[in-house]
């Protein structure tokens, strides 16, 4: 992956692709095609619009599980590599909610260049229940591959949880973060489509080197604002209609988004 996307300074605009629900997956309506003919139509479009990258993931699979089932790796696979072959800029997996060994290994097989680990250091609890951190084990597995090319883009305190202990501030998780190999980090709202404040985007700028992303809320009103203190930003429900996530990207959002910068 080149040194423009995850970089200080970069500005990057990373589109979502949010896959119809999975196989195996309460919404899965029997129609796997559709899946994979949304998935390449998104990623085209945000191509197209000018996007630096995208991330393929499995966002119509609620309500989550902390980790996918076979059904659902095999559908995301799939989808990942018709994705890959349909645009030619970088591409990301995230195997929502929180399974790095899933995203790894399909990451490898799509040719992927990075991952989201949503939780990468902390310890949080979110509608499943509790979860554990996996840098460890997500590490070790990236070695185990030999996938150390493809980069991790960790989250410091995701949206959708809570901290099993409020007391561990943002600043305490990001520096955990880098410390056990994160490329880079995401901050987020407490949810889907809420802003990220600005305050916690300066307070991870001010402990790491690495670069920081931001990942939920940014739309063509607030990315100026967003991208004077972060390194670049991860977009998803502002690019689609009524900023409903089960309907298409929408190119006039997103051009709107990117011309915004």
């Amino acid at each position: 992956m080149g040194k423009e996307l995850i970089a200080t300074g970069a500005k990057s605009v990373i589109g979502m692709v949010h896959c119809l629900p999975l196989p195996g997956t309460a919404g899965f309506d029997g129609d796997f095609q559709k899946i994979l003919d949304r998935a390449v139509e998104d990623a085209v479009t945000l191509e197209k619009a000018g996007v630096s990258a995208l991330i393929v993931e499995n966002m119509g699979d609620t309500p989550f599980s902390t980790l996918l089932s076979k059904e659902q790796v095999a559908a995301l696979t799939a989808a990942s590599i018709k994705v890959r072959e349909s645009v030619s800029i970088p591409i990301g997996i995230d195997a929502a909610f929180n399974d790095c060994e899933a995203a790894l290994a399909i990451a490898a097989m799509a040719k992927a260049d990075f991952v989201r680990i949503p939780v990468f250091v902390d310890t949080v609890i979110f509608t499943d229940g509790i979860i554990y951190p996996c840098a460890r084990k997500c590490m070790e597995f990236r070695k185990r591959m030999g996938i150390e090319h493809i980069k991790i883009l960790a989250d410091v305190q995701v949206k959708h949880t809570y901290m099993l202990n409020p007391k561990i501030n943002v600043e305490h998780s990001a520096k955990d973060a880098v410390s056990n190999g994160a490329d880079a980090l995401i901050v987020t709202g407490s949810v889907v489509g809420e802003e990220t404040p600005l305050d916690m985007i300066r307070k991870v700028k001010g402990v790491v080197k690495v670069p920081v992303f931001v990942g939920s809320g940014v739309n063509e009103q607030n990315i100026h604002e967003q991208l004077e203190i972060a390194d670049g930003c991860i977009i998803g429900s502002s690019l689609k209609k009524d900023g409903i996530l089960s309907n298409p990207i929408d190119y006039a959002l997103v051009r709107s988004v990117v011309c915004a910068i």
